[in-house]
């Protein structure tokens, strides 16, 4: 499956903030939802939009590449890769509310994040174009429940750096998630429903009622756990990040990185990949 790239241009995407246990802590976000409350102690803490179709803010710069990641380099920054999984969902709606959340195809996605301080999540994510990645690969999913295609594949990153390659973030099954499946799916249909502007959150019910309630959205489902190379280490101009969606039943995480050190093309890649040179804009 694959998406055009007007397809996507039209298409909102929106990540969910705290869905891997310790990731907030280790990327230095916790304490900006210190004072946001969840129903359960691993809940999510909410969604932030990266992308809105048409807005006249920041939201509105088209920011997805895969090939790269660009930003200014010309005063010190500290940028990280977030290696996540991406779901394109269809959205039913009842009225105004939205009533269902339909998981259709995942891919790998960098949810790129500027590491500096901000009133809204969303402006460490939107810095301009080519600030996040998204992979070409699109594999659907066959049910968004136990006993379908996700129960086996994982999450892996490596980043190249003077011809080293480094584990970027711990490889990490799916299901890991701390909200997955049917349990992410209402969670999703409730906080699109119910979430205000507070803190570093935005009104989701009032961007949905700008957009005129998309049919379909890109949801990136939140990063994974670094690796203490990862955590110590910000992104700088010539490195190579690649995200991979990959199943241990068709190619080993060594594979992967043995063929990320030859620089090989994913184009035939069995899962999702995304290859993205680091550079100054």
């Amino acid at each position: 499956m694959q998406l055009q790239p007007d397809e996507l241009q039209n298409l909102p995407v929106f990540g969910i903030a705290g869905n891997f246990a310790d990731h907030l802590n280790q990327a230095g976000e916790a304490s900006d939802f210190v004072n946001v409350k969840t129903e359960e102690q691993q809940a999510p803490k909410g969604i932030f939009p990266i992308y809105i179709p048409g807005d006249s803010s920041f939201l509105g710069v088209y920011p997805l590449c895969n090939l790269a990641i660009r930003a200014d380099f010309s005063k010190p920054i500290k940028l990280q890769a977030e290696p996540e999984i991406s779901v394109l969902f269809e959205l039913d709606y009842d009225g105004k509310q939205v009533s269902r959340a339909h998981a259709r195809a995942f891919s790998a996605f960098n949810d790129c994040s500027l590491r500096w301080p901000a009133a809204k999540i969303s402006q460490k994510k939107n810095w301009g174009t080519a600030c996040t990645g998204l992979s070409e690969q699109w594999l659907e999913i066959d049910q968004f429940s136990s006993g379908g295609v996700l129960d086996h594949y994982h999450l892996a990153c490596f980043i190249k750096r003077d011809a080293q390659v480094y584990e970027y973030g711990i490889d990490s099954p799916a299901i890991s998630y701390s909200y997955f499946y049917q349990k992410l799916a209402d969670w999703v249909v409730k906080t699109l429903n119910q979430q205000k502007d507070y803190g570093p959150l935005e009104d989701l019910p009032a961007l949905f009622a700008q957009m005129n309630y998309p049919k379909e959205m890109i949801l990136t489902l939140g990063a994974t756990r670094y690796t203490e190379f990862g955590e110590s280490h910000y992104l700088e101009p010539g490195d190579k990040i690649g995200v991979f969606v990959y199943d241990p039943q068709q190619i080993k995480l060594e594979q992967i990185r043995q063929a990320f050190a030859r620089d090989d093309n994913f184009s035939d890649f069995s899962g999702s990949a995304l290859v993205q040179t680091i550079e100054a804009s």
